[in-house]
């Protein structure tokens, strides 16, 4: 049986050496390494030891699966744990066995289980090795206790080599109505560590931690990304250490004692998921979206244009508005019509009724089934906002049982945040009140969506639990209605991650709709979730979030490109702006597949003044572009807007499609093609040439349609 493992697939190798009863060495992840047999294999393994280097223990230093202290790591330990009663609890696991299971379809891709015990410190510990046909690298990591007392564990880390030329950082951080803004760093002798301690996502969350050649970007570089797959408190580091090892990292974080072992219990890792690309961040984008969108139960119908209230009359809800609405709605093309915050007893602003999950009878002496009949009579389908982890101190549920609510200490109440608290689904009677009630809910009204939020961080007891929780009622409820979509909403963008889109439909990725505020939410988050999983929708011409006021075709354009929608009182809009509402929303049915199923690229520009990014068909037939105008151009004609990702050796007819009239800064004429208002080039000119722009005014848009012609 061999000892030396390669798992090969869609341009990716990854090497791993088990020779001998050590922890099995990460030889390479990387780029693909072609055929190799076994001898090729052990050439390459022993050619990789390195040098024992002064000072140093006496054997070579190696890039081990789980690194650890006994193995003379003097980094952050792979495994870290203690028992309480103080027997020996230092863990040098050997390895047992590897088993290697080979993915159906694919010639070399497959998983790799490799077994490690300890006896002496009574663990027992499996790592799994996942390489899809993807390209992406999923990992995790079983702990056993195996002694015959009770085992605390600290840190489970999944780790990855990089090589000296992954020599720069970029992760994201950002804020409520900012999130996914980029940061960058060199690598430095220590460490990068990132942690998150929400007991949720966060907006400030890395999302994904990218590591590559000095200066990689878009589509140049090459580049190694991390994302840890879980909805809590988690830590993801970048440590070199001055031996000259680089590794990349991530596992959870918790409080004290959270993760207790008892005798022949297993902790299960959340995945931690990695890819690699040659050709800069849109690589490893495309190596993501292709892993979401290959997942169990991801929805294959078209996306349907969504209008959701909020934005149009906040807590103000009436039966006859929103009918009116809804009317509206339907005239300009909306399927699907959600009803948000303000529809049950009692809760006429944020501070009161959170967690009273019935319909008011002031507001809604019928229920809602008169307005979810008439949202249906329209051929529209019909959703509604909860938030099941929340509560006020101020309703019935609070009142009837504040044993319910999240407290760190038994009799000391936590600090309000948007005056609600943490409901602790980790009791059992608070999670069966919460599923009865949207159960009932399910089972009463026509409701094909939930918009799921939570608008605090969970700061006040076990936050763990409470993931698992949250993470088993929405399992509970999609098996019982899985015709019923979920929007993961966390006062925006706090849950964005693929442990949630695991049992969610899409994200909400900011509570922001300013366009030019989405257009960073957006490109960011596209690192790691495909378009047609991120909520965007077109808002009134003056943010709410910024008091920013933009031409409707900006935030038109903006919206195209994910799970588009409306969040704006449409019945007060001009007919003007209503006929191009109707335009756009035959649009977006147009080009939907296209978003579902597109490549995401984004072009590399010296002129940040000017963002091109754009969707290629998957056999590079077509694509949507969008070209934005973010601020003033520094030069008296801004660059050409090069169109990446197109086949280059077919023609290609680009057309401007009108979502609004674009402004220019000055009287001038624009170019040729675009006073045509089309061209046709090659896919090798449109990328390495591009298209000259007009002087666009700061805080436009233009929608470029490209098509293959023979």
């Amino acid at each position: 049986m061999t000892a030396i493992h390669h798992l090969q697939v869609a341009g990716t190798s990854l090497v791993l050496d088990a020779r001998g009863s050590d922890v099995p060495v990460v030889v390479h992840w990387g780029g693909d390494l072609g055929e190799l047999t076994e001898g090729d294999l052990t050439t390459l393994a022993d050619s990789q030891v390195p040098a024992i280097p002064p000072n140093s223990v006496d054997t070579p230093l190696r890039a081990r699966l789980v690194p650890l202290p006994t193995d003379g790591w003097s980094g952050t330990p792979g495994l870290r744990g203690w028992r309480p009663d103080g027997s020996p609890a230092a863990a040098r696991p050997a390895l047992r066995h590897v088993e290697t299971t080979r993915a159906s379809g694919t010639a070399h891709g497959g998983s790799l289980r490799i077994a490690l015990v300890d006896d002496e410190a009574g663990l027992e510990v499996v790592v799994t090795l996942a390489l899809g046909p993807t390209g992406v690298l999923e990992s995790r990591t079983d702990v056993t206790n195996a002694g015959p007392t009770s085992y605390a564990l600290d840190a489970v880390h999944a780790t990855l080599p990089l090589p000296a030329r992954a020599a720069e950082i970029l992760d994201l951080s950002g804020r409520w109505s900012g999130e996914r803004r980029p940061q960058r760093l060199p690598v430095r002798d220590g460490v990068w560590s990132r942690e998150t301690r929400h007991g949720r996502t966060g907006h400030d969350a890395p999302t994904l931690t990218v590591v590559g050649t000095p200066g990689f970007g878009f589509r140049s570089g090459e580049v190694w990304a991390v994302h840890h797959a879980w909805s809590g408190d988690i830590a993801v580091r970048v440590e070199h250490q001055p031996t000259g090892h680089t590794v990349v990292g991530a596992g959870e974080i918790w409080g004290q004692g959270e993760v207790v072992l008892a005798p022949g219990e297993t902790y299960s890792s959340p995945r931690t998921l990695a890819a690699w690309s040659a050709d800069g961040m849109d690589g490893t984008s495309a190596r993501f979206h292709a892993w979401v969108r290959s997942r169990p139960g991801r929805v294959a119908t078209p996306r349907p244009l969504t209008l959701n209230i909020w934005e149009a009359v906040y807590f103000d809800h009436d039966l006859d508005k929103l009918t009116a609405l809804a009317d509206a709605a339907a005239a300009v093309g909306v399927e699907r019509f959600v009803v948000d915050d303000g529809w049950f007893r009692g809760r006429i602003d944020d501070s009161r009724a959170l967690g009273d999950w019935q319909v008011d009878p002031g507001r809604w002496p019928d229920g809602l089934a008169p307005l979810a009949n008439h949202v249906r009579g329209l051929g529209m389908g019909f959703g509604l906002w909860v938030e099941p982890e929340m509560v006020n101190l101020d309703s019935d549920v609070a009142r009837a049982h504040p044993q319910w609510v999240l407290r760190g200490a038994p009799h000391r109440d936590p600090l309000p945040w948007r005056h609600q608290h943490v409901l602790d689904l980790a009791n059992p009677d608070a999670y069966a009140y919460v599923r009865d009630a949207v159960v009932a809910l399910l089972d009463e009204y026509p409701i094909e969506y939930l918009k799921w939020d939570q608008n605090r961080d969970v700061l006040d007891g076990p936050a763990r639990a409470q993931v698992l929780a949250t993470r088993r009622l929405m399992d509970e409820l999609k098996a019982r209605f899985p015709e019923v979509e979920i929007e993961s909403c966390s006062s925006g963008g706090g849950r964005v991650d693929l442990d949630v889109l695991d049992r969610t439909d899409r994200v909400w990725a900011s509570d922001t709709n300013d366009p030019l505020e989405r257009q960073v939410v957006q490109r960011w988050t596209g690192l790691l979730v495909p378009p047609e999983l991120v909520g965007t929708h077109v808002g009134d011409a003056r943010a709410h979030t910024t008091g920013r006021t933009l031409p409707l075709g900006l935030r038109l354009l903006t919206a195209t490109f994910g799970h588009s929608g409306i969040e704006s009182d449409i019945t007060k809009v001009t007919d003007e702006d209503r006929a191009a509402l109707t335009r756009w929303a035959a649009v977006v049915r147009d080009v939907r597949g296209l978003v579902a199923s597109g490549t995401t690229v984004r072009a590399d520009r010296h002129d940040e003044s000017c963002w091109v990014h754009g969707l290629v068909a998957p056999d590079r037939s077509e694509a949507l572009f969008a070209i934005v105008s973010r601020s003033a151009s520094p030069d008296a004609m801004p660059s050409a807007a090069v169109l990446p990702g197109l086949d280059r050796d077919r023609c290609y007819r680009v057309e401007r499609i009108d979502l609004g009239a674009v402004a220019l800064a000055v009287e001038n004429a624009p170019p040729a093609w675009w006073a045509a208002g089309r061209v046709e080039l090659s896919g090798a000119a449109l990328d390495q040439v591009g298209l000259p722009l007009p002087c666009l005014a700061p805080e436009q848009g233009v929608l470029l349609r490209v098509r293959e012609v023979a």
